[in-house]
């Protein structure tokens, strides 16, 4: 199939709609392409510009964005550089670093509805299968590459994956178009190199529609990694706990050990987490058999998963904390609590003290030491905090982490849960 504006024209039409286009231009010859087709459909497409990432990891990066700029200012298309830190990390591959880095420059740039078009093509489909396989993936991977998925605050979009290289080539040759070349991308010490360069030639050489199948192949991974999602969100509905967020026991108990896993990899990856190995979500499974009361734990970088009582909890790593710190809040400000990471809104604050006189100027909040007591009720009696967070039935290891607000040294009340109705707040003057 020959690849021209009128035949990628027809491929956008299958993605979402879009409030604007931005091109991934990194100035080679699969991305410049792209840029030149899509600028001969520009009337008939929401607003376009394009994004060059510069990594300064090659002596010719500069020589790269300034091939770039020039090649957009004569399409009149607009262009951003974006320049990137692409230092690996420990134990990570300079691969990896850079596409690290250059998939956050995408997702900061990246408006409102937007959509992200990057330029792999047939034959990239065809080696992320194969180096899904080497990694022993199961169907997410094995389905590589989808034709768009949510991204940022828009979409990515993968237009090209008709195509193989050798079509993008004969284009780029036809229109007469110019395109750097990364002297990187024919080292075979990188992985993807060496399928492309050694592995795939040879497989093509004995079946020549090898990269085709392949990528069909992928496809139809996706259409059964499909399938087992929306299985995950029937049952996700069957087994959803008390406490949103939470999954069931006793209801996924009643699910295959099968049924039992791919919810579990559904509801993660729905938490954000990044999924764990094999074994680690054999152990959050067998979670479901452990003793009501053992309180069982399973980390993983990035994540952990919990059972108390009959749910399961998941989220990612707690951060550590000093217990004994008090920390002000600013009056009408919202904060964040230090020892979860997450937001506290001052208005949660104002509904927590209703019926309560204080001075706003004068609030701190901290955890609990120990010894508190509170009434939670007016007329109610003074009660110790450790059993009333028992009672309501929060989880043994966000007890010490729920703030208490303070005014001064005088316990007002814990955060989202009770105002404290001591005679002696009632005597307190404020505002409330």
């Amino acid at each position: 199939m020959a690849l021209d504006a009128d035949a990628l024209f027809r491929r956008l039409r299958g993605l979402p709609p879009a409030t604007g286009l931005r091109i991934a231009y990194s100035g080679g010859v699969d991305s410049s392409v792209l840029l030149h087709l899509l600028a001969e459909l520009r009337d008939r497409l929401p607003p376009l510009s394009a994004l060059h990432v510069h990594h300064g990891l090659s002596e010719a990066a500069d020589r790269w964005a300034e091939h770039c700029r020039e090649t957009c200012e004569r399409l009149g298309v607009p262009l951003e550089i974006r320049h990137v830190d692409a230092t690996p990390r420990r134990r990570e591959s300079p691969e990896a670093a850079a596409r690290r880095a250059r998939r956050a420059a995408f997702a900061d740039c990246l408006g409102a509805g937007e959509g992200l078009l990057t330029a792999q093509h047939r034959d990239d489909q065809a080696e992320s299968l194969l180096l899904a396989l080497l990694r022993g993936s199961g169907p997410a991977g094995l389905a590589a590459m989808p034709r768009w998925m949510p991204f940022a605050e828009g979409w990515m979009g993968r237009p090209l994956l008709d195509w193989p290289r050798s079509e993008i080539l004969a284009t780029a040759r036809r229109l007469g178009i110019a395109w750097v070349e990364d002297p990187s991308n024919t080292s075979v010490q990188y992985d993807r190199n060496y399928l492309r360069h050694v592995v795939l030639p040879q497989l093509t050489e004995r079946w020549p529609a090898a990269p085709e199948r392949i990528a069909y192949g992928a496809r139809l991974q996706a259409e059964a990694l499909a399938l087992q999602h929306e299985l995950a969100r029937l049952d996700a509905e069957r087994c959803s706990g008390v406490e949103p967020g939470t999954l069931s026991v006793p209801e996924l108990g009643t699910l295959s050990h099968l049924r039992q896993r791919n919810l579990l990899r559904w509801w993660l990856q729905d938490k954000g987490l990044p999924l764990p190995g094999s074994h680690r979500l054999e152990a959050i499974r067998a979670m479901l058999e452990a003793r009501p009361d053992a309180r069982p734990l399973v980390r993983w970088p990035s994540g952990e998963a919990r059972r108390w009582r009959d749910a399961l909890y998941a989220g990612p790593p707690l951060p550590d904390f000093d217990r004994s710190a008090r920390h002000p809040w600013p009056a009408g400000r919202d904060t964040t609590n230090p020892a979860t990471g997450e937001p506290m809104r001052w208005g949660a604050l104002q509904r927590t003290l209703q019926g309560l006189e204080y001075a706003p100027d004068a609030l701190s909040f901290g955890f609990r030491q120990g010894g508190e007591r509170l009434r939670p009720h007016p007329g109610a009696p003074r009660r110790p905090l450790k059993a009333l967070l028992r009672e309501a039935g929060v989880p043994p290891w966000l007890r010490d982490r729920i703030p208490l607000i303070y005014e001064g040294e005088r316990l007002l009340g814990v955060l989202g849960l009770w105002a404290n109705h001591s005679p002696d707040q009632q005597q307190e003057q404020g505002t409330s």
